[in-house]
């Protein structure tokens, strides 16, 4: 058993060598099943906000901390082994639909404090827990169009992204994230700018976090929404030498398969992570989506033993009982192994 103060970014690419881990499960589903209200997003510091902020699902790091750290005990209580901050839309960009662009630093502050302390609370020695900055898409796109009547149309640029995402990565770390995962890619041209801006605070601060990059297939072409096939997508983000490539939302696992598969055969040399959704939209199920725990932990099951994938989790729809089950489905199957790269190690 390592020491406790090896250091977290030794430690996670030797957890990936020996076991699948186990990423958390959605919060934004997550917190639809607590109903709250325009007053409960506002909370007493925003009652009198000149906008609506009802489905800010950020600012309740804010007003209903509570909320959020009963999300992420619940995922830690059923095995996850790292949680995600509640920051998918915390960039300047995403807030400024509410108005609140200026919040966006003090959002990703406290929700990595709030992910912070939900891992403190859970680790022990032999199972350590680890803090995700999340870094979502922003609602605004660098390589399309917003307008179908100008194709050279931009709503925003390379720079303005780079700052937002520049500012969201050093108050992950500055809150206690322990590595980064650039989540939900549909524009590689985003991606690229979280890209850029995660190396310049790499510069600024002399500290390398591990960084999981993670895209989405839209649909059935297997494409992400900018025009990029899987293997196209990896080439184009692997200079930045992440811990970990993988793919999340949009799909259930049932639809995820083939272009995991496709992935996994083209990074070689890098983890693979997969969380996709609880299968497709059911208005009529009590997460909004129709699989079952047993059906989507089986499936990653399935996955694990084709030696697909390193990390596994679950996104929109998925829930503590659906970590728990995948948990319990992929614990006894080994981790898929690297072919080559730096975090290579032959077998003993």
């Amino acid at each position: 058993m390592k020491p406790m103060n090896y250091t977290r970014a030794q430690a996670l690419p030797d957890i990936l060598d020996r076991r699948i881990a186990i990423l958390d499960g959605a919060m934004g589903t997550m917190i639809q099943r607590f109903r709250l209200g325009e007053a409960q997003y506002r909370g007493e510091r925003f009652k009198s906000f000149a906008r609506d902020v009802k489905g800010n699902n950020e600012l309740l790091s804010l007003t209903q901390p509570s909320v959020i750290r009963d999300i992420h005990e619940g995922y830690l209580a059923a095995g996850a082994d790292l949680i995600e901050t509640n920051t998918f839309g915390a960039t300047s960009i995403a807030q400024a639909d509410y108005g609140m662009s200026e919040l966006a630093r003090e959002m990703n502050l406290a929700s990595a404090r709030l992910a912070r302390a939900a891992c403190d609370a859970y680790s022990s020695p032999d199972k350590p827990r680890f803090v995700a900055g999340a870094l979502g898409p922003t609602p605004k796109t660098a390589s399309i169009s917003p307008d179908v009547n100008d194709p050279g149309a931009r709503n925003v640029s390379f720079e303005e992204l780079r700052a937002a995402y520049l500012e969201q990565v050093q108050a992950l770390a500055e809150g206690g994230a322990d590595l980064l995962l650039l989540e939900t890619v549909f524009d590689t041209l985003n991606a690229k700018a979280a890209l850029f801006a995660i190396d310049e605070f790499f510069e600024q601060s002399g500290e390398r976090l591990p960084l999981i990059i993670s895209g989405t297939v839209t649909d059935a072409s297997g494409r992400i929404l900018s025009g990029q096939t899987v293997t196209a997508f990896w080439h184009s983000v692997r200079h930045a030498r992440p811990l970990a490539v993988g793919l999340n939302c949009a799909l259930g696992a049932a639809l995820m398969r083939p272009y995991l598969q496709e992935l996994a055969k083209v990074a070689d040399d890098t983890f693979i992570s997969c969380y996709p959704n609880a299968g497709l939209p059911n208005p009529m199920s009590e997460t909004g989506f129709d699989e079952t725990p047993e059906v989507t932990s089986r499936l990653l099951r399935e996955f694990a033993a084709e030696g697909l994938v390193n990390i596994v989790g679950g996104c929109c729809g998925t829930t503590a009982e659906h970590i728990h089950a995948i948990e319990e489905a992929v614990r006894p199957l080994a981790a898929r192994p690297l072919k080559s790269g730096p975090f290579y190690r032959e077998a003993a």
